[in-house]
């Protein structure tokens, strides 16, 4: 019987008659650890310069005469001197260690890896990332020459019971992988535990043993490893039980992996608990994966209608367009989206492609006196105008940007409108043209405290027109300010929303995300800019002069605005 103890001992010894000056010699091992380089000035943790130790590329040519423990230092040494960030070495490591294994380890690789093992918590920091490296190296090695393995089998399995009780000190996942990639059976386990080889017919000590340990993992709520261990031994009794106690605990992950292993009755139970919990994407994941599709054709319906809907939130259309591949239902589902959400010119368009009739045309606000501002003398004629205004509207768009992470596109356009025209004003034009222009008029405008200026969830636009212009006076300070959103706080629908409440019709959204600093702007892009900022003043002509809808808000009186003012 294999112990911990005489292991150690055994592989340890040979370390006290070690040097460096023997195992470390004059050439690099960088080229043939797959790593760039190992450099020559190291410095320990304080900063300060450590004696360079070259690492012999001999080392790891040949493992007749290495023993685990000097195997596993000139690794841990070839992790610490790389120049390249953790994970880059880690990986070159791990299939140099790959490679290593080819080179006559000692009595076998298998025997190699296990004995390393029992060493690595010697390496105390080391242990854990060099465990699953020599683990996964190992499986690779296998799988690439189909080694026979079956002679470290029992000591895998040893090594598996001294981890259970705390011998060794590995975690699960170390001994979950020592189950899989060695295949250990109960025969094995049974070897171990009675010092000798026995048949298939006796194994009633691995069972208890393994019965003990499993219910200590369910009570310690280690499902996971718990699931490990009774699909390796075939182990399927209490699989609803079992499940639904996962489930409730929340181990979802583990719960489809016992599911996946009790088979099809278990994973429909799976299928209603998720649709239970209003998990409709896992729900559809099992099914689809596991072909259960006649089973459930609302719930996979259901799903692809959500899908839908999250992408037209975004405003991708064309993408969930693609994803309603011609389905009749989905594209109808789609037009009812675009109709809810405003976009009336995409209900058209799919109407038409799709040849579907019976859907009502949404009235539409319309502008048409437009005007475009790219130079100083339509700026300074648009802000005389403007100055003789009391209330106008304000908005601006800017390209979107889709790469996670980055920073946005600067502002492109600006909107400013009065009840009667709207001036959109190309700021990038302009501010490259005539920067001081542009700060002294939209100053005037922006500054004044005789107009009053109304926006839509505004401070986000005031952030992006000071980020992207910082060198603005003009957008560092406002006077006379109102946020309509503030004054009616409505939670979701956005300004579309709000119009359609308000007024009776909603906005044509579709170019919401289209790109704004293309030249000259789209006759599309300009109406959608425009009523973004027209509307504003309907909005606010209808607080003024109407009663508050009861749809808005309880009670028909007035609503309150001047306190909203900033």
């Amino acid at each position: 019987m294999y112990t911990k103890c005489t292991l150690q001992q055994q592989w340890i010894n040979p370390l006290e008659n070690v040097t460096l000056e023997r195992y470390f010699g004059g050439s690099s091992l960088a080229h043939g650890m797959g790593l760039e380089e190992i450099p020559t000035d190291i410095h320990n943790k304080k900063g300060k310069p450590c004696e360079a130790r070259p690492i012999c590329l001999h080392a790891f040519s040949d493992l007749t005469y290495i023993s685990p423990v000097v195997f596993l230092y000139l690794l841990k040494e070839c992790y610490v001197c790389g120049t390249s960030k953790a994970t880059t070495k880690f990986r070159a490591l791990q299939r140099q260690v790959h490679r290593v294994l080819y080179n006559a380890p000692q009595p076998s690789a298998a025997t190699f890896v296990l004995q390393c093992l029992y060493v690595l918590p010697l390496f105390e920091s080391y242990c854990e990332g060099f465990s699953h490296l020599l683990i996964s190296s190992f499986r690779r090695f296998v799988q690439s020459t189909k080694t026979d393995i079956t002679e470290g089998k029992d000591l895998a399995a040893q090594l598996f019971l001294d981890v259970v009780e705390g011998l060794v000190p590995h975690g699960e996942k170390i001994a979950a992988k020592l189950l899989e990639v060695f295949d250990i059976g109960l025969v094995n386990i049974e070897n171990v535990m009675c010092n000798s080889e026995v048949d298939n017919s006796s194994l009633g000590a691995a069972k208890t043993f393994l019965e003990q340990y499993i219910s200590k993992l369910i009570e310690s709520q280690s499902y996971e490893m718990a699931v490990s261990v009774l699909e390796q031994f075939s182990i399927r009794q209490s699989g609803e039980t079992f499940l639904l106690k996962m489930m409730q605990n929340k181990e979802f992950r583990a719960a489809e992996k016992w599911a996946t292993f009790m088979g099809p009755s278990v994973l429909h139970v799976l299928v209603q608990e998720y649709l239970e919990r209003n998990m409709l994407k896992s729900a559809y994941l099992i099914i689809k994966k596991h072909h259960f599709r006649q089973d459930y054709p609302d719930v996979c319906h259901k799903y692809k209608e959500s899908s839908l809907k999250k992408l037209a939130e975004k405003g991708c259309w064309d993408v969930a367009e693609l994803k309603a591949n011609r389905n009749c239902q989905l594209i109808e589902y789609l037009v009812y989206l675009a109709m809810e959400a405003g976009y009336s010119e995409k209900v058209d368009e799919l109407c038409k492609r799709y040849s579907l009739e019976g859907f009502v045309k949404t009235k539409e606000l319309v502008v048409e006196d437009i005007i475009w501002v790219d130079e100083v003398n339509s700026l300074c004629d648009a802000t005389s105008y403007i100055e003789g205004c009391k209330v106008i509207g304000i908005d601006c768009e800017w390209k979107p940007n889709y790469i996670k992470g980055s920073q946005p596109n600067k502002v492109s356009i600006m909107q400013i409108a009065s009840e009667k025209k709207v001036f959109i004003l190309d700021l990038i034009k302009l501010f490259e043209d005539a920067p001081e222009d542009l700060d002294c008029c939209l100053t005037s405008i922006l500054h004044s405290s005789r107009i009053l200026k109304l926006g839509y969830n505004f401070q986000c636009d005031i952030k992006q027109l000071a980020h992207s212009y910082a060198k603005l006076v003009c957008f560092k300070h406002y006077e006379m300010l109102l946020d309509i959103q503030n004054v009616f706080k409505e939670p979701r629908g956005g300004l579309s929303g709000l119009a359609k409440k308000i007024l009776g019709t909603g906005l044509n959204k579709t170019r919401r995300n289209s790109n704004w600093e293309q030249r000259p702007l789209g006759k599309d892009q300009l109406e959608y800019a425009a009523l973004d900022a027209v509307v504003l003043i309907h909005i606010f002509s209808h607080v003024r002069s109407e009663a508050q809808p009861s749809n808005i808000s309880q009670g028909n009186t007035k609503i309150e605005w001047k306190s909203h003012i900033f």
